[in-house]
């Protein structure tokens, strides 16, 4: 099994309504989305998928986040909007990149960093 590796980075702000504390208040990140898949076999340029191909993927879905207000945008998943933590963006990111991926690769896991110490993932079927 091979699996690879791409991340990708945004800038947004974001507030937690319901938080008992400072994250309550509007502020901001730099986010960076890390994201990896998985495969048996490469393609004829020894490739799972290019790096480049996936990253692309990753940045049609975070596009829109970018210097954006993350409580403002309107996604087909309005937990994100009501409650846009780490663990929410990762599980939502994933959703939408497994409708993009090839039937030949598989998602597995996708991770949300909203600092270089602090980040959450989202994968299924563990």
């Amino acid at each position: 099994m091979y699996e690879i590796t791409v991340k990708k980075t945004f800038a947004a702000a974001h507030r937690l309504p319901d938080y008992k504390g400072r994250c309550a208040a509007v502020h901001g990140h730099t986010w960076t989305v890390e994201v990896s898949v998985a495969g048996v076999s490469l393609d004829e340029n020894g490739m799972l998928i290019d790096f480049i191909q996936l990253k692309e993927m990753v940045t049609q879905i975070t596009r829109d986040f970018d210097h954006q207000y993350l409580n403002d945008l309107k996604l087909a998943d309005s937990v994100v909007t009501t409650h846009p933590t780490a663990e929410n963006l990762a599980r939502y990111i994933f959703k939408q990149l497994g409708k993009l991926l090839p039937p030949n690769l598989s998602l597995t896991k996708v991770k949300v960093w909203e600092s270089a110490d602090t980040a959450a993932s989202y994968q299924e079927g563990v």
